[in-house]
């Protein structure tokens, strides 16, 4: 990714995470009740990111710098070759997770998947990774991994963001340990997909697509999401970060 389009001086990047947090606190104190099963309605703060980084930019730059922030959502044209095979990762570990399971006696049931249920499902999910990832690749990542390197830029930012999700979890009755397990999973995926922006090529366009996908392959997952195992799933994420983080750096 080219760092020099990033609209993010080194040191507004504190005052970003303090300004999501800060708008989010409505939605983490007030929201309740669920959008989907297992998807709380403090899930629409995935607006917080965007508005901050939209907001930082516009004070900092003006229009200018927000319609170049805004252009970025359509970069497909850094993404090339492999690139492209990164926002599939997350519908091959939750199919390895499904096999795994059923491989040791789980009783899943087949998954059960609709055309209008897709449809629903991608209108909800991609203006959604948009809008968080307009904030945490698009304005956050690049500040972040110039002054952290890009493994520990990409731990940091992934930490960030699941500790972002807690009061959502939290709100839907997530225990610790599932929590923890997720956390895991939430920070090799952040990971991946700064290594990926970074080693590959996979740009704003595509770390959209990456988090659209883990989100889609999250509810597709047999009943609704209900299966989903954060353990495997973290274990899996982790593994499969570690292996391309070792690849990229060889290639590299």
């Amino acid at each position: 990714m080219d760092d020099q389009a990033a609209p993010c001086p080194p040191g507004r990047i504190w005052a970003f995470l303090g300004l999501v947090t800060l708008i989010s606190l409505p939605f983490w104190l007030l929201a309740r009740g669920q959008i989907l099963p297992g998807l709380p309605v403090a899930a629409l703060m995935v607006l917080c990111p965007a508005a901050a980084a939209l907001a930082l930019t516009a004070y900092d730059q003006g229009a200018d710098g927000v319609r170049r922030l805004l252009a970025r959502i359509l970069d497909v044209q850094v993404m090339s070759g492999r690139s492209w095979l990164i926002p599939v990762l997350p519908f091959l570990v939750a199919i390895l997770v499904f096999l795994i399971l059923r491989a040791a006696g789980a009783q899943v049931p087949n998954p059960s998947v609709t055309a209008q249920g897709l449809a629903l499902l991608l209108v909800l999910f991609l203006p959604g990774a948009v809008a968080e990832e307009l904030g945490w690749t698009g304005y956050a990542m690049p500040p972040l991994t110039a002054r952290f390197g890009t493994f520990g830029g990409g731990v940091l930012l992934g930490l960030v963001w699941a500790f972002w999700h807690y009061p959502a979890l939290i709100a839907v009755g997530r225990a610790p340990a599932w929590i923890a397990w997720w956390t895991l999973g939430t920070v090799a995926m952040r990971l991946i997909m700064v290594q990926a922006c970074r080693h590959a090529g996979l740009g704003l366009a595509g770390a959209i697509l990456f988090h659209a996908a883990s989100n889609l392959a999250w509810q597709l997952f047999p009943v609704q999401g209900s299966w989903f195992d954060p353990r495997l799933h973290g274990l899996l994420m982790a593994a499969s970060a570690l292996v391309l983080s070792a690849a990229w750096r060889r290639r590299a």
